[in-house]
């Protein structure tokens, strides 16, 4: 799946509009879904989007799903959107919006996270499904996201990361996005680093998060990790061929 966002979710990110969002993704979708190669136009496509009136010009334009990093919290609008399409939805947790974030290993002090972070985030995501399942939206078609990077510390991430499958207290799969980010950097190299440098760190991470229980894995460098992933799901059933399938939701069932 091809994830598709008008506006940057990193610490320190300035916000973007609405409007400015669509016109930003909207023709990306469209051309895809217009390309010749029908490999390409029939690809799952996400947005990333916290917002009610881009999720459904994006679906409208072609889009299967929403990412929404806000968990369904910033516009009660969204999900409603999402029940009416039937379109898939990723509900993650995050500390702050992203102008008020910061990076994992600039910390002075560990965030609050009353009862631990593993309890406090678990609990986030299940009242959002069920939130999201009582707004009409399939069971079938939620994934939910811890947030990895999203207001946690360094040690924070890892305790996420170990958690895995327990981010989940129903049959929601478990979504992680590790790939490239500060806190693989700060375990993985000596120093600073930038993020084209955090592969292997990214690689360890994405098999560790899966070891764990989470079936869907957010990446920037695909072809590494879906080798990563294929060796990983031949190792757990050797009679197979170990191609990584990962998601048990297709197009044919939700976004």
């Amino acid at each position: 799946m091809l994830d598709v966002g008008g506006e940057s979710t990193r610490p320190g990110a300035a916000r973007v509009s609405a409007a400015d969002q669509i016109s930003r993704v909207v023709p990306i979708i469209e051309a895809i879904r217009s390309h010749q190669d029908e490999h390409v136009s029939g690809i799952p496509i996400s947005v990333d989007t916290t917002r009610a009136a881009v999720a459904r010009a994006a679906i409208d334009a072609g889009a299967d799903a929403i990412n929404d990093v806000s968990g369904g919290t910033e516009d009660p609008e969204l999900l409603a959107v999402a029940a009416a399409s039937g379109a898939g939805l990723v509900l993650m947790h995050r500390a702050q919006a992203p102008p008020s974030d910061r990076y994992a290993d600039e910390y002075q002090r560990e965030p609050t996270y009353e009862g631990g972070v593993v309890a406090v985030v678990r609990e986030f995501l299940q009242s959002q499904a069920e939130r999201a399942i009582a707004a009409g939206i399939a069971p079938e078609c939620l994934v939910v996201d811890p947030g990895l990077g999203f207001g946690k510390s360094v040690p924070q991430n890892l305790e996420l990361l170990r958690a895995g499958r327990a981010m989940s207290t129903s049959d929601v799969p478990v979504y992680i996005g590790a790939s490239r980010k500060r806190f693989v950097g700060r375990l993985s190299i000596t120093g600073p680093s930038d993020p084209e440098d955090r592969l292997a760190g990214s690689i360890a991470a994405t098999i560790l998060g899966a070891l764990a229980g989470a079936v869907l894995h957010r990446v920037h460098d695909v072809a590494e990790h879906v080798q990563a992933l294929s060796v990983l799901a031949a190792w757990n059933e050797p009679e197979g061929r170990g191609v990584y399938l990962g998601s048990p939701c297709g197009p044919d069932t939700c976004g």
